[in-house]
C-alpha cells in the first residue's frame, strides 16, 4: 500500500493583484503570491523595484489602490497596522526603533505586556508572568547577556537583534524584515544571519525579507520574488530564480 501524499503547507499570507499608485505613478503593480506556512520568502530586486511599498502595503502602513492581503485566511486589506499585528503579522524597517532610554530588558518587557494586554508605566519592573518571557525572548536572539544595558548603548547589529526580539515577544506567525543587515558592521553579520535562521527554524515563523546581501538570500530563502518596476518578475526556488534571463537582465547585472 502507498503512502498517502503529504499536504502541502497551508497558506499563511496572500497577496492577490495588490497595486499601489500614486498621482498616476505605478509603485506597485498586480502582485499575487500565496506565502505557506513556516516559509522564507526573500524579495529582491534592483532600488526602486517596490520592495518596501510591498511591505508597506502588507503590513497596513499604505492603502492599497486595487488588490486584496489575507493573513492566516483573514482579509486584513482594510485593517490598520496594529489590528494586523494582533493577527499575528510584525515587522521591522529600515531605521532602528527601541526605546534607547530603556534598557534591552525593559524594551522586551514592553513588547510582552503589550501581548498580555498589561497597562503599565515603562518604569515598573517585569512581573512574575513577563520575567520568564523576557528571558526566552533575549536568549533567541543571543542578548541576554545585554539584558541590563541600556538600548542605546547598543551596537547596530545588536539593536537589529533587540528589534527582533520586540517582534517575538508579541509572538507573530508572520515575519517582514525589511533590509536588516542595513547599517551592520561586516564582523557582525553572521551572527545577525544566525539569529534570523534561529527563528525562522526554531519558532516557526513564516519570514519574509528585503536584503541587498544576496549571499544571506540565497542560503537561508525558500523562494526568491523577483520585482521590477513594482511587479512581480520572478517567483521561484532560488536556483530558477537566478538562471532566470529576465532576472539577469533586470537586477543581477547591476547587484552582483
Amino acid at each position: 500500500m502507498t503512502s498517502p501524499t503529504p499536504s502541502p503547507p497551508a497558506p499563511v499570507l496572500v497577496l492577490n493583484d495588490l497595486s499601489w499608485s500614486v498621482g498616476g505613478a505605478v509603485i506597485v503593480d498586480g502582485v499575487s503570491m500565496t506565502v505557506s506556512d513556516g516559509e522564507f520568502l526573500a524579495v529582491i530586486g534592483p532600488n526602486g523595484a517596490g520592495k518596501t511599498s510591498l511591505f508597506n502595503l502588507v503590513s497596513g502602513l499604505t492603502r492599497p489602490t486595487r488588490g486584496t492581503v489575507e493573513l492566516l485566511g483573514t482579509d486584513i486589506t482594510r485593517l490598520p497596522p496594529h489590528r494586523r499585528a494582533r493577527l499575528g503579522l510584525g515587522r521591522t524597517f529600515q531605521t532602528s526603533s527601541v526605546f534607547a532610554d530603556l534598557s534591552v530588558g525593559a524594551n522586551v518587557g514592553l513588547a510582552v505586556q503589550a501581548r498580555l494586554g498589561e497597562s503599565r508605566r515603562f518604569w515598573q519592573r517585569a512581573t512574575p508572568v513577563t520575567g520568564p518571557e523576557i528571558s526566552r525572548v533575549l536568549d533567541l536572539v543571543r542578548l541576554s547577556h545585554r539584558a541590563d544595558a541600556l538600548a542605546g548603548d547598543l551596537s547596530h547589529g545588536d539593536k537589529r537583534k533587540l528589534e527582533l526580539a520586540l517582534l517575538l515577544a508579541r509572538e507573530p506567525r508572520v515575519i517582514l524584515l525589511d533590509e536588516p543587515m542595513a547599517g551592520v558592521s561586516a564582523g557582525e553579520i553572521g551572527e545577525l544571519v544566525d539569529v534570523i535562521r534561529t527563528v525562522h527554524r526554531e519558532q516557526g515563523c513564516t519570514v519574509l525579507m528585503v536584503e541587498h546581501h544576496m549571499e544571506v538570500l540565497l542560503d537561508m530563502a525558500d523562494r526568491l520574488a523577483v520585482m521590477h518596476h513594482g511587479a512581480l518578475l520572478a517567483l521561484a526556488d532560488p536556483d530558477t530564480a537566478m538562471a532566470d534571463s529576465r532576472v539577469q537582465a533586470a537586477y543581477l547585472g547591476d547587484a552582483l
